[in-house]
């Protein structure tokens, strides 16, 4: 009787904000049926779903306003989505929420050739801008593996970068400004179309906040000159310490790539079979380093990294001789993911950043776990800047698989806290991550990034109980981590 009482005031309380919105929104922007809301019920981390109560596509800023007004007025929570690319389940919606998706703001309003800038709305995919200003001979820098379908408006909520962020950095370092709908309708501009911009700097405060402080409306966007040309190492090791231990010695070099990626011998052995990029499946580890400027920079950059490779140990270096050829050592790292599909049922990706000075320490704790949790952990990172993507391979259908997945992910990011790392670099963390959050920052920290998310939002409805636990929640995960006996952290009693 109670559940059935639930599924009545359920239908009830839809109906209501459906009715509401429908005075403020074309019919064809509001999806309420099951079988029309089931493809937004997760985002990327598919281990993570919930049906949406009311799925909204507005067309206009004035109709994301006039969505956020019903929300208010009725006390309905709020996840803001973009294309759903999104790997820590920032995007799943909320059993009695509304989500609204940016989807058909999809225009590019204006290209700026002289001042290298581009005006965007949320929706417009990332690859499609340097698609646009191509022919410019400019092109916008940040490049996550999902950047044929991710939008701009995602990639500010979770501050993407790409396996070119060493040279030109995330999603921050590109962006300008952004305007954008607060929880009151407020429009706010955050940053200008200046280098710098008076006053506190919202806007790298806004970019990466997940969706919980308000709704990305529009964008202006850095363009950068393509490179005259570009071209790619390939050095192989015989042991990944080795292979580590190159990545710092690059940069100790005083050499910043363009790109600086390392695979383990697993994914080498996962992608090869799947796009034929060329890579040496018996090496340990292997590295693509990438310069790209001028042919006479780009020349004696590669000629200086060789030599730094080589006394490393690289026990074998292939350089690009074409485009064809560069884009073909891409993609093998480029797919690493779709590739896992052809040799596991399922993989959990994860998304710690560390120094780099510890890559070698971390990928051999990282090979004790495969052996303590019993399963498989293909690596590839963005090695310039430490950020790390083990895939831990499983099977779903296997009870208890899942489960193991998740703690073998969590000791990961625990390990990256303990060499001085975090969390996360740029997969944001949603719900995924939420329990290692309490690992990481102390009750003081996390009081002061909910002190920052009630400033824009008082009444918690954007995206609520994602990226920032209560106390409440991390003593709970505390308890649970002894319960368990794999309290490593002492910190957590704090909670």
């Amino acid at each position: 009787m109670e559940q059935a009482n639930s599924v009545v005031l359920y239908q009830q309380r839809q109906s209501a904000v459906v009715a509401a919105l429908r005075a403020v929104l074309p019919a064809h922007c509001i999806l309420y049926q099951e079988e029309d809301t089931r493809p937004y019920e997760c985002d990327g981390l598919a281990a993570y779903r919930q049906l949406p109560m009311i799925v909204t596509l507005p067309e206009s800023e004035a109709q994301v306003i006039a969505v956020l007004h019903v929300c208010r007025t009725m006390q309905v929570p709020i996840v803001p989505r973009g294309a759903g690319t999104g790997l820590s389940g920032g995007a799943m919606p909320i059993v009695d929420g509304v989500v609204v998706s940016t989807a058909k703001l999809n225009k590019i309003l204006k290209v700026d050739a002289f001042s290298r800038t581009a005006v965007v709305q949320p929706g417009v995919r990332n690859l499609a801008i340097s698609d646009a200003v191509g022919p410019l001979g400019l092109y916008y820098a940040p490049d996550p593996s999902s950047q044929i379908a991710c939008t701009i408006g995602g990639n500010v909520a979770e501050n993407s970068g790409g396996v070119h962020c060493l040279k030109y950095g995330l999603t921050v370092h590109n962006v300008l400004r952004v305007r954008a709908v607060t929880i009151e309708g407020e429009i706010i501009e955050l940053g200008n179309g200046a280098l710098d911009a008076p006053g506190l700097d919202l806007l790298a405060v806004f970019i990466g906040s997940e969706g919980m402080l308000g709704i990305v409306t529009e964008v202006t966007v850095k363009l950068v000159p393509k490179p005259q040309t570009a071209r790619v190492i390939m050095a192989s090791f015989d042991d990944v310490v080795k292979g580590g231990n190159a990545v710092a010695n690059v940069i100790a070099a005083g050499i910043i790539p363009a790109g600086l990626e390392m695979m383990d011998k697993t994914s080498s052995r996962m992608v090869e079979p799947y796009v034929k990029a060329g890579y040496d499946i018996d090496a340990e580890a292997i590295l693509l380093c990438e310069s790209d400027g001028t042919p006479e920079e780009v020349e004696e950059e590669i000629n200086r990294m060789s030599a730094v490779l080589q006394e490393a140990g690289a026990t074998a270096i292939s350089v690009s001789q074409s485009e064809e050829e560069r884009l073909r050592f891409w993609s093998g790292r480029k797919n690493a993911f779709p590739a896992a599909g052809r040799i596991s049922p399922d993989y959990y990706c994860m998304d710690g950043t560390i120094p780099r000075k510890n890559l070698a320490q971390v990928l051999i704790g990282i090979a004790a776990m495969e052996v303590k949790y019993g399963m498989r952990c293909a690596n590839v990172f963005h090695a310039g800047d430490g950020n790390l993507h083990p895939l831990i391979l499983f099977d779903a259908n296997q009870p208890g698989e899942f489960e193991t997945a998740e703690a073998f992910g969590a000791e990961i990011l625990e390990l990256c806290v303990a060499v001085g790392g975090t969390i996360t670099g740029e997969h944001g963390v949603g719900i995924e991550k939420i329990g290692s959050m309490c690992v990481q920052f102390s009750p003081q920290e996390l009081a002061a990034f909910w002190s920052v998310k009630r400033a824009f939002d008082p009444e918690v409805l954007f995206n609520p109980d994602k990226a920032i636990p209560s106390l409440h929640r991390c003593a709970e995960y505390g308890r649970m981590h002894v319960k368990k006996g794999q309290l490593k952290f002492p910190e957590l009693s704090r909670f």
